[in-house]
């Protein structure tokens, strides 16, 4: 099953970018956008970096090490949740679709 892909224009930092995004899966890239804004917004404020560029760069460095820090420190992998939850899915599916043959 593939979705439409259209561009959805977002703004980061003042800045707009147009971006290529399967229609459903807009939400979750405005999603990614709101918290990327802030995260550069929070980095300009503090004062300490200066310049777009390396905004975004501290920005991006900031959010793989929370990611990392939290997937390694938790033994936490999204991935494994999800291959987890879509085997699981399939397992109740199958044992639905049996249940129903015997009536």
């Amino acid at each position: 099953m593939s979705a439409d892909v259209k561009g959805l224009d977002v703004t980061i930092m003042g800045r707009e970018f147009r971006v290529a995004c399967p229609e459903d899966e807009q939400q979750a890239l405005l999603d990614s956008v709101t918290f990327l804004d802030k995260k550069m917004r929070e980095i300009r404020d503090a004062g300490k970096v200066i310049g777009v560029e390396r905004i975004a760069i501290m920005a991006a460095l900031n959010i793989a090490h929370e990611f990392l820090g939290t997937r390694l420190a938790g033994s936490f992998d999204i991935g494994e949740y999800k291959r987890r939850m879509n085997s699981m899915q399939a397992q109740i599916e199958q044992a639905m679709a049996d249940q129903d043959e015997l009536f």
